[in-house]
């Protein structure tokens, strides 16, 4: 790695930069700038913040227009419909979910080179418990 470059993370942080998202670049100085954390403008919601805020922002509305405040009168077959509409988003919630594992199930790539490295190593260590006299 030449000096100055970044390195490209591929494995699951840990230490004193676990808070460094997988496949972040990190600093080729060691990253002393993202372990002291973020900086007050930089500060970003997690992935179950943003998913909490948008239930929570349609929640609300779901239950503005349900619970039909005095001046909003919904005609029936519109009321009918938002109803059970949460649970209509569920089932669809669960379709994508399955969907998308499917899909990428479906799509995984095989690493071959790296099952062979795996049998090289497996292999090697067989042979070094042999020569300390482990029998299979």
């Amino acid at each position: 790695m030449r000096p100055g470059r970044g390195r490209l993370r591929t494995t699951a942080p840990s230490g004193p930069r676990a808070a460094a998202r997988c496949c972040d670049v990190i600093p080729a100085t060691g990253g002393a700038e993202r372990a002291l954390g973020p900086g007050p403008i930089q500060a970003a919601m997690t992935k179950l913040g943003q998913w909490l805020c948008g239930f929570a922002l349609l929640g609300s509305a779901w239950a503005a227009l349900a619970l039909a405040p005095p001046g909003l009168r919904l005609p029936a077959p519109y009321r009918q419909a938002l109803l059970p509409l949460p649970v209509y988003l569920l089932v669809a919630f669960g379709c994508y979910s399955l969907a998308t594992v499917g899909y990428r199930l479906a799509t995984f790539n095989d690493c071959e080179e790296a099952a062979a490295e795996l049998q090289e190593d497996i292999s090697a260590a067989r042979a070094d418990l042999r020569r300390r006299g482990l029998r299979f």
